[in-house]
């Protein structure tokens, strides 16, 4: 018995995924499950680019409008939620379609996680204050020191990651590379019983994709960003090391509203924020044994998504 198909979409920001598998879902029944670290927060649309509350109730995204922004969501709660998903989505007789662009989740997701010890808001909020007394480099620091081998793995600006794994050596009493070494996760496909064929939205140049950054940048301020972002710092109970404060474009956003860049900057200070995340998407794809697609036709891309899965809708 064939085992059925599990399809995934991904690529750097701005490269089209969302309007390729929306034209995917009008061909198929598939669905769509996020793979946004994002998307996952509630009042947070503008600046994530989340599909209209129109297209949403049309084509359901699994995944989206998830978590408070408040809560803290990480790469083991993606898992364990799109795994769930999946196997709804195989219960209903339907192609899973994972679709965005949060290279960690998908790796995640594809190689499966080592058990990790559960966080710990104790030892995170200790974490949090230091890096408010001392900067991240001091706590990046820390980890090079307590564990080299996964602070080689983590960039020195990646906040989130670094708290992670500082804290797994402080609740666990060892490095967050022991447990990899020691008990590695489960891949996907053995863990859903499942065939994953990917897909990667490659830019033609990189100049292209800069000039779809920065008019993707003007559209969201246009749209309301900084009111968006606003709403959210008026709340009172977010702060700047949340990770959905951290994501780009709100990260840049809140830095003004604390006066730390004034009205004109901001438009320069997203698009060059955005472009380093792409080009940390694309250094993760070109690691990865993807097939690439033409990121200017969403009807090409959706038909090779729709030949892919032909054999699990048989």
């Amino acid at each position: 018995m064939q085992r059925p198909i599990i399809l995934v979409l991904t690529g750097a920001t701005a490269t089209g995924k969302t309007a390729a598998v929306l034209e995917l879902a009008e061909r198929l029944p598939i669905s769509i499950i996020s793979l946004d670290s994002a998307m996952v927060y509630r009042g947070m649309d503008i600046g994530t680019a989340k599909p209209s509350r129109e297209i949403l109730a049309r084509h359901p995204h699994a995944l989206v409008d998830i978590r408070d922004p408040a809560e803290p969501y990480s790469a083991a709660d993606f898992v364990a939620d799109a795994d769930h998903a999946v196997r709804v989505a195989f219960a209903a007789q339907r192609t899973p379609v994972l679709v965005g662009g949060t290279m960690l989740y998908l790796k995640a997701f594809r190689d499966g996680l080592a058990p990790m010890p559960k966080a710990d808001p104790v030892i995170r909020a200790e974490l949090q204050q230091q890096a408010r007394e001392l900067g991240w480099p001091a706590l990046y620091a820390q980890l090079q020191t307590v564990d080299p081998v996964a602070a080689a793995g983590i960039h020195p600006h990646n906040a989130a990651r670094i708290e992670r794994a500082l804290e797994v050596y402080r609740v666990g009493g060892r490095p967050m590379s022991e447990y990899w070494t020691r008990s590695p996760g489960q891949p996907a496909t053995k863990r859903l019983t499942a065939q994953l064929k990917e897909f990667a939205l490659m830019p033609v140049n990189r100049q292209q994709l800069h000039q779809r950054i920065a008019r993707r940048v003007e559209l969201m301020l246009a749209d309301g960003l900084v009111e968006e972002v606003s709403a959210l710092y008026q709340r009172g109970d977010l702060h700047p090391e949340l990770p959905s404060v951290r994501s780009v474009g709100y990260r840049q956003v809140w830095e003004h509203l604390q006066g730390a860049a004034d009205q004109q900057a901001l438009p320069e200070r997203i698009t060059v924020a955005t472009r380093q995340l792409a080009k940390r998407q694309l250094t993760w794809l070109r690691g990865w044994s993807l097939t690439p697609l033409d990121w200017d036709d969403p009807s090409a891309t959706a038909e090779i998504l729709s030949r892919s899965a032909g054999a699990s809708l048989a």
